[in-house]
């Protein structure tokens, strides 16, 4: 099978922040591999802003180191010296009037606009003001906007409220880029393509479901925006409840923006209050050599988590009584994330007591192996007894799909894209956003309020005990990181 390419139309991609970290770690270099796949056109520019003193022939000496460094094998190819031709550079004062009318000049009427706002949040409302000031903008522009979305429910709607002075809601791109992995993408075909699953997907069939997003590294280069933020900030109220929604809402009615974004909404309403003892926080602390947090953010009286693990309950007729553990953290034991559908065992066993407990489970794995894969129940080979184990069945799909598909696309490439078509199923509406920090805020004010302490664990283990005892209680336990 031969993956297909749908070029997109003539665009200007004006990415404000074009000299960060982000820019020439994820966006440079997914806009250089949809250009060698043949999506970007020749006449797409890509137009880097910011306030360093470049020229656009410095800007791109930036860009193809960038490229070199972080697409070293494709860099090497033909390829680099035509699309950095299609490589501008503006200097500009976000707040100031510097470079403005020169990028008015540059960034094209007849061509799809798009605004990619790479910088601090504190940032949108002066760039959305300036791009409707000098008349840079247009009613079919689209603005790209990096999380964090506020951090709580009044910050969140000031954003919101003023972003649209400028712009309408189908203009505005939150992007996610979880929502771009191959794999979330697949987890919608699995439920709403396949017979097989869809009327086993409620809790009639499914004992629990968990959300495992960890990580090995800690917050060193992030500490000072991380101390502020936390792993309920920075990962449970995006990242995290965005997988819940695409795990939990009902069928749309068709695969457009809209009625997926209303049924992902209809979860996010649909959930219980958290109760504290269903929450664990934790904090790593130092092994060996190995910095503390409290070392990497140079706050030793910090009193915020690293690690978070939550039971989550979603009243409505499909889930209830079926929980839902989510869990994500800094310098746990290795980089993985998955999620795991387990499904009730069976209602009788006709094996005898030495069968043992199995349930079955669908594991969809995010990173780093993007895939799937089935824990089905099977007899151990060999004479003698009927003897049961689980064995996973795969399903990544690598050998139906053959080795013409190539690599698995990075999900900024898929998001930019999808910017570019004018297409908003992957990205959240600002309801939604709304509607996240109503059910997290009474948690974290909890938190601030009684002045709590996040629980310390090993760096490099799997979190604190606490989370363990989290899932024992309920006779239930975390699947291994690794």
């Amino acid at each position: 099978m031969v993956s297909r390419v749908i070029p997109v139309k003539a665009f200007d991609l004006v990415v404000f922040g074009g000299t960060g970290d982000l820019a020439r770690r994820k966006i440079l270099p997914s806009l250089f591999r949809r250009f060698v796949a043949g999506q970007m056109p020749d006449n797409a520019y890509v137009i880097g802003v910011a306030r360093s003193e470049f020229d656009t022939n410095g800007y791109q000496d930036l860009v193809i180191a960038a490229l070199q460094e972080f697409e070293p094998e494709l860099s090497a190819s033909g390829e680099l010296k035509s699309f950095i031709k299609q490589i501008q550079y503006v200097q500009i004062d976000a707040q100031g009037d510097l470079g403005w009318s020169d990028l008015a000049g540059i960034v094209r009427k007849d061509a799809i606009q798009a605004f990619y706002f790479s910088v601090s949040p504190s940032l949108f409302g002066p760039l959305a003001e300036k791009l409707h000031q000098y008349s840079i903008s247009s009613k079919s522009s689209r603005i790209v906007l990096e999380k964090p979305f506020g951090r709580d429910l009044n910050s969140a709607r000031a954003l919101n409220a003023v972003l649209k002075e400028h712009f309408s809601e189908e203009q505005i791109y939150r992007i996610d880029h979880y929502l771009g992995k191959e794999t979330v993408q697949n987890l919608m075909a699995v439920r709403f393509g396949n017979m097989l699953f869809e009327p086993l997907w409620n809790s009639q069939y499914i004992d629990h479901i968990q959300v495992t997003v960890a990580e090995s590294v800690g917050v060193e280069g992030r500490g000072s925006y991380y101390d502020q933020a936390g792993a309920m900030r920075d990962m449970v109220q995006n990242h995290l409840m965005q997988l819940l929604c695409l795990i939990a809402m009902e069928p749309p009615a068709k695969f457009s923006p809209d009625a997926v974004r209303d049924e992902k909404l209809k979860v996010i309403r649909a959930l219980d209050p958290i109760n504290s003892k269903d929450i664990v926080r934790g904090q790593y602390s130092t092994v060996g050599t190995e910095k503390g947090y409290l070392e990497a953010v140079d706050n030793p009286s910090s009193k915020t988590e690293s690690f978070i693990a939550l039971k989550v309950q979603i009243s409505n007729w499909r889930w209830a009584g079926t929980p839902f553990y989510l869990r994500t953290g800094k310098k746990l034991k290795a980089r993985c994330s998955e999620i795991a559908v387990v499904f009730k065992e069976t209602p009788h066993s006709i094996f005898g007591p030495d069968a043992g407990s199995h349930r079955n489970a669908l594991v969809i794995r995010l990173q780093p192996d993007e895939g799937m894969m089935m824990d089905l129940t099977i007899k151990e080979p060999g004479p003698g007894g009927m003897r049961l184990i689980d064995v996973p069945l795969d399903m990544t799909f690598a050998e139906a799909l053959g080795p013409e598909i190539g690599a698995v696309p990075d999900a900024y490439e898929r998001l930019i894209m999808d910017v570019i078509r004018g297409n908003q199923t992957l990205f959240m509406r600002g309801d939604e956003v709304e509607a996240a920090w109503s059910w997290t805020d009474p948690v974290i004010n909890q938190w601030v309020s009684k002045g709590t302490s996040p629980v310390s664990y090993d760096a490099g283990s799997s979190g604190p005990e606490d989370s363990m005892m989290l899932m024992h209680r309920d006779g239930r336990k975390w699947r291994e990181i690794s």
